[in-house]
C-alpha cells in the first residue's frame, strides 16, 4: 500500500468518523485502505476476501515442489532446506521491520528459546537434563514459550524507536546468550543439547533430505501465506498505519502498544516454528546457534532482500546460504564474512529496499511502458 492509498484512506476515515459522530476506536477501516481486497456486507462493515493467486505463485510453487526429486540430497537438505529455515526466521524479522517498522536482533534468540525448550523438554543425548516428553506435546510447548517470550520482548523495546529498539533487542540476544553459555544444569553449557532428531511418523524419517525439505516447505509456505494475509487484514493495515505515524494513530483511538506487542508475539510464533526446524537440521542446539554472529545475521538475510515484502526473506537467505555453501571452494573459510559484507554493502549501496527493490528498479526502467491513468495524475 502506497504513502498516498494510505493518507486517502486515513482521511477518508477520519472525516465519516466525524460526520457520524462517532468513537474512532468503533470505525472501521475503508475498503480502500485494504488495497481493494475487501468488499462489504449488510452492515457496512469491511468483509475480507480472500487474494487470487497469480499465476507465477503457482509457477514458483510447482518449481519448490520437483526441486527435491531433481536435485542432489546435498543440495536439497544443505540449500533448499536451510534457505526455507533461516528464511522463516528472517521473515519474522521482516514482518516487523517492513510493515510494523520495528527492527528486532532479537528474532534469532525467540528461534533459540524454542529449539532450547524442545531440546529440554523432548530427547537429547543428555537424559539427565531432557524430560522425554513425545514430540507431539514437546513441540507445542516449545513454541508456547517462544511466542510468549517474542511477547515479552516486545513488550519491554516497543515503547521505543529505531536505534534505542535494535539495542535493547541486541541487549536481550546477548543476555541470553551468555546465560546458556553459562548454565550447565538446564543448557549444559558450552557443549549444548545434541542429537535432537525429528520424530519418525508414518514411518518416515523426516531427517532424510527429502522429507525434511517437504517438512520445511509446508511451514515456509505457510508462514508466508500468514504474513501475506495478515498484512490486508484490518490489524495488518492498522500495524502499517502505526509505523507510518503511531501519535496520530493514537489519537484516532488505535492501541498502539498492544498491536506492537501483538505483532511481536505473531513473529514469535514464525521464528519459534523456523527454531523447531533449525534445531532437527543442526542436530543440535549449542550457545553458537544464538551467538551475536547470528543475531546479524537474520538482520542481513533480511534486508539483502528487502524488508518490505515477504519474499525478501526468502531470496536473501538464498543468497546468503549459496554464499555460505560455495564461497569458502574459492576464498578461506575465515574471510566468509568479508563476502558477505560486501555483497550486502553493495545491495545497500544500489538498492535500499534490497534484491526486490533491485528487480522493481529494473521491471520499470526497461520493462513495458505504463499508460497514465487518472490515479497516478493525481497522486501528490
Amino acid at each position: 500500500m502506497s504513502a498516498s492509498q494510505w493518507r486517502k484512506a486515513m482521511n477518508s476515515s477520519a472525516a465519516s468518523a466525524a460526520a457520524g459522530g462517532r468513537g474512532a476506536a468503533a470505525m472501521p477501516l475503508p475498503a480502500a485502505a485494504l488495497g481493494g481486497a475487501t468488499a462489504s456486507d449488510e452492515t457496512g462493515a469491511p468483509a475480507f476476501s480472500w487474494p487470487r493467486p497469480a499465476l507465477r505463485h503457482l509457477v514458483v510453487v510447482l518449481a519448490l515442489l520437483a526441486f527435491p526429486f531433481v536435485a542432489s540430497p546435498f543440495l536439497t537438505f544443505q540449500v533448499g532446506a536451510q534457505t526455507l529455515v533461516l528464511g522463516m526466521i528472517a521473515l519474522s524479522l521482516s514482518f516487523l521491520a517492513g510493515y510494523g517498522g520495528m527492527v528486532s536482533l532479537a528474532q534469532m534468540t525467540v528461534a533459540g528459546i524454542a529449539g532450547y525448550a524442545l531440546a529440554v523438554f523432548g530427547h537429547s543425548s543428555s537424559a539427565e537434563i531432557s524430560l522425554g516428553w513425545p514430540w507431539w506435546l514437546a513441540v507445542p510447548v516449545a513454541i508456547v514459550i517462544a511466542v510468549l517470550s517474542s511477547a515479552l520482548i516486545g513488550w519491554l523495546s516497543v515503547r521505543t524507536e529505531g536505534i534505542y529498539t535494535i539495542m535493547i533487542t541486541l541487549a536481550i540476544g546477548v543476555a541470553f546468550y551468555y546465560l546458556v553459555l553459562q548454565n550447565y544444569s538446564v543448557f549444559n553449557g558450552f557443549q549444548g543439547l545434541r542429537e535432537l532428531k525429528p520424530p519418525t511418523v508414518f514411518g518416515i524419517n523426516w531427517r532424510d533430505p527429502v522429507p525434511f525439505y517437504g517438512l520445511s516447505l509446508a511451514c515456509a509456505l505457510g508462514a508466508y501465506w500468514l504474513v501475506s494475509h495478515v498484512v490486508r487484514t484490518p490489524f495488518g493495515i492498522a500495524l502499517q498505519g502505526i509505523r507510518d505515524n503511531p501519535r496520530r494513530m493514537g489519537a484516532l483511538g488505535y492501541a498502539v502498544v498492544s498491536h506492537r506487542v501483538a505483532a511481536y508475539a505473531l513473529s514469535g510464533l514464525i521464528a519459534a516454528v523456523g527454531g523447531i526446524l533449525l534445531a532437527w537440521y543442526n542436530a543440535l542446539m549449542t550457545p553458537g546457534s544464538v551467538g551475536t554472529g547470528w543475531l546479524i545475521n537474520i538482520l542481513v538475510i533480511a534486508v539483502l532482500g528487502g524488508v518490505k515484502h515477504p519474499l525478501g526473506a526468502f531470496l536473501g537467505a538464498l543468497i546468503f546460504v549459496l554464499l555460505q555453501t560455495f564461497a569458502i571452494d574459492l576464498i578461506d573459510r575465515e574471510r566468509f564474512n568479508l563476502v558477505i559484507g560486501g555483497v550486502f554493502l553493495a545491495i545497500v549501496l544500489f538498492s535500499p529496499d534490497g534484491l526486490l527493490g533491485l528487480w522493481a528498479k529494473l521491471r520499470l526502467r526497461f520493462g513495458p511502458a505504463q499508460p497514465m491513468t487518472s490515479n497516478h495524475r493525481r497522486q501528490p
